[in-house]
């Protein structure tokens, strides 16, 4: 047992970040204003990816701040029911927790408008971390939303060191929202600035483009998000599958084809299926084989996600992903 009553325990993914409600409308493929009604739907990527770790059986932690308000108890209770622990949750008396209104397009694509002047997850310092949680983890997972104002950068700048220091994988990724950037020059800055510290980044096609600049999806684009530091690059093609690149090899898989009702959690879903088998069996990230049947498995993960509205009840079971694997 580590101080403060943390488990010291190996097999721990901790995320870190923001965590949400997205507030989506009751009809599909309408705008904000035209929408008749709204459902409350907890998110935020780390958390999601959180959740979805604690679904398919792994151990997971979350490191966020929340509004001390009746959502932010409401998502704090959603994480424990979901078997993810809550030593890393803090509430903010002064700020409330984030609200994102979210449209869902007739492709089931997403718009955003985000309340967030400031929200708590801007407001965690580095004083507020719980460093024995971090220092616990086998795998330490990250966004770059954290990125985007003090006090919170800082925190999370010393949350990646303090967890690269104490021998965790450093996972990451971006999550591109443009409209809570002051700028796209900013987003790309910024974004690509902690870009050297990860062993493992995911990132989608769409902000492939964005960060390189080309609108090619090949290996030569994928290339230029190499770094000397990675140990997994990749990149997410939504019904095209995924691009796989390591120091010794890279290739491609398929996705699997489901009827798409919301893309919202996707993402998060495919990493956090990733992320579970990397601390199972960390060897995968230099065989080959063994790497390609763990992005079927995290594939099938997103694909499921995509079946049903919202992210976290959508998230799948281990059970469920071998159904769809083994009847594919």
């Amino acid at each position: 047992m580590a101080p403060n009553g943390v488990v010291s325990d190996k097999s721990l993914i901790v995320s870190f970040g923001e965590m949400l409600i997205d507030f989506v409308p009751t009809v599909s493929g309408v705008s904000l204003a035209e929408a008749p009604g709204f459902l409350k739907a907890p998110g935020g990527a780390p958390a999601n990816v959180a959740i979805a770790v604690s679904r398919l059986g792994s151990k997971a932690s979350f490191i966020g701040k929340l509004g001390d308000d009746e959502f932010g108890h409401m998502l704090a209770d959603i994480l424990k029911q979901n078997g993810v622990s809550g030593d890393g949750i803090l509430f903010d008396q002064g700020a409330r927790t984030a609200l994102a209104f979210v449209t869902l397009r007739a492709d089931g694509e997403r718009e955003f408008m985000f309340y967030r002047n400031p929200s708590a997850d801007m407001l965690l310092t580095p004083e507020e971390l719980n460093l024995d949680l971090i220092r616990s983890a086998k795998v330490f997972h990250y966004g770059s939303i954290s990125l985007i104002v003090e006090p919170c950068r800082s925190a999370h700048l010393k949350a990646m060191e303090v967890a690269k220091e104490s021998g965790a994988l450093l996972s990451y990724d971006p999550n591109l929202r443009l409209p809570l950037w002051p700028s796209a020059d900013e987003a790309r800055k910024q974004i690509l600035s902690i870009w050297d510290k990860a062993d493992i980044i995911k990132v989608s096609d769409v902000e492939l483009e964005f960060l390189t600049g080309s609108n090619k999806i090949d290996d030569e684009t994928a290339m230029k998000l190499w770094r000397p530091n990675l140990t997994l690059l990749l990149i997410t093609l939504g019904e095209k599958g995924s691009m796989y690149y390591t120091k010794y090899f890279h290739g491609s898989v398929d996705a699997f084809h489901v009827n798409t009702v919301d893309t919202t959690g996707a993402g998060d879903s495919f990493v956090g299926a990733l992320l579970c088998k990397i601390v199972e069996d960390p060897t995968i990230l230099e065989n080959e084989s063994k790497l390609r049947e763990v992005l079927k498995f995290a594939s099938a993960c997103g694909a499921i996600t995509t079946t049903k509205k919202g992210a976290i009840p959508a998230l799948p079971t281990e059970a469920e992903v071998l159904a769809l694997i083994n009847g594919a």
